[in-house]
């Protein structure tokens, strides 16, 4: 491909889409991303080094990158079709609400987009799982193909079907890490799944996005810690069929912690014989070993959140029970990175046959 990819970024102003713009910025292989807004916001606000911990964490500026204006805004225009096609973009990342997303993709690829979706709207294959969404769909026939088409965009599963795929569906945070942390354990068939599986996962704050709401208020959040969404969270559906699961054998709940960002999930399975340290390990080791961005840590190491955060790795660690039949899997990312924009960036990098770390080390 002569020149330089051409790409746009719709809702550019949430904690994702700002990580993402600022990943796009310096991407060597793009020109600076057209940003685009759907509200009556003019600029996007850019947080600088002192003052990135109070938000969402570590999102730097802009400047010097070709889409800051000098003073730590951003211009972003207004959505319109013409807008894109003016800019010439190839490539439209869609970081909007699941409703948002359900009704923009239908058109875009009409137009001959293609398009990465940071939203849950392309994600679920299955109706039962797609429901909690309560999607209206205006042509449900178009749409319903356009589920079949989606690729769910994680490169360590998925790495074959992505280059070619119209319509990427970037994972959810918590299924990012909760689905890394048992693929090989699953595909490796040593799991009994009969006894259940058990993820107890934590994200930062920035999870729940920008929009403040009661839960998410600081006086709410400091010095606290809970669950939510119990049996009924979003992610749960992803998990199930990325995984091959059925709703019986997995309990997922996840905690808000009073951090900015960051997800831990501790994972709990029995597994059907007994095994050794070194062959867990070397399950892990050898379903990972051509991904750049999983990291194994050694037999009863375990991963934490301050490991991963502010990069695109998913750090994957163990401790088995001296019985051989109980292990424990703590899976680290960074909720904005790898669980959001990094992740989605990795899915570019391959959709356009490039190295997959460009623009993420």
């Amino acid at each position: 491909m002569g020149g330089k990819l051409k790409t746009a970024v719709l809702g550019a102003t949430g904690y994702s889409g700002l990580e993402l713009t600022r990943l796009l910025a310096r991407h060597p292989r793009i020109e600076a991303p057209l940003l685009l807004r759907r509200s009556a916001e003019a600029v996007i606000e850019i947080e600088t080094e002192t003052t990135s911990n109070a938000h969402a964490g570590g999102i730097q500026q802009l400047a010097g990158n070709g889409v800051s204006n000098g003073n730590g805004h951003s211009p972003a225009q207004p959505f319109s079709w013409s807008a894109l096609q003016k800019h010439g973009a190839e490539l439209l990342f869609l970081a909007t609400p699941h409703a948002v997303s359900r009704e923009l993709v239908p058109e875009a690829i009409t137009r001959g987009l293609r398009i990465i979706d940071l939203s849950g709207a392309w994600r679920l294959k299955h109706e039962q799982h797609r429901a909690i969404y309560n999607f209206k769909d205006a042509d449900a026939h178009a749409a319903a193909k356009l589920d079949e088409r989606a690729v769910y965009g994680l490169p360590e599963l998925n790495a074959d079907q992505i280059p070619s795929a119209a319509l990427v569906a970037n994972p959810g945070c918590y299924a990012t890490s909760v689905i890394l942390a048992l693929a090989p354990l699953l595909s490796a068939q040593i799991v009994d799944r009969e006894r259940g599986i058990i993820s107890d996962s934590k994200s930062g704050v920035s999870g729940a996005g920008k929009e403040p709401t009661a839960r998410t208020h600081f006086v709410s959040v400091a010095d606290n810690f809970s669950a939510y969404a119990v049996f009924g969270h979003r992610h749960t559906g992803e998990i199930l069929e990325q995984l091959a699961l059925n709703s019986g054998e997995l309990t997922f709940t996840p905690h808000l912690l009073p951090i900015p960002r960051g997800i831990l999930s501790t994972i709990y399975v029995q597994l059907e014989e007994q095994t050794t340290p070194e062959e867990i390990e070397s399950c892990f080791r050898d379903f990972y070993k051509d991904r750049k961005f999983v990291r194994i840590f050694p037999a009863s190491s375990l991963p934490e959140i301050q490991f991963s955060v502010h990069t695109n790795y998913c750090d994957l660690g163990f401790c088995l029970a001296p019985d051989g039949r109980r292990l424990i899997v703590v899976s680290c990312l960074d909720n904005l990175l790898k669980g959001a924009a990094g992740q989605a960036v990795q899915n570019m990098n391959l959709m356009y046959d490039w190295d997959e770390t460009e623009g993420l080390q």
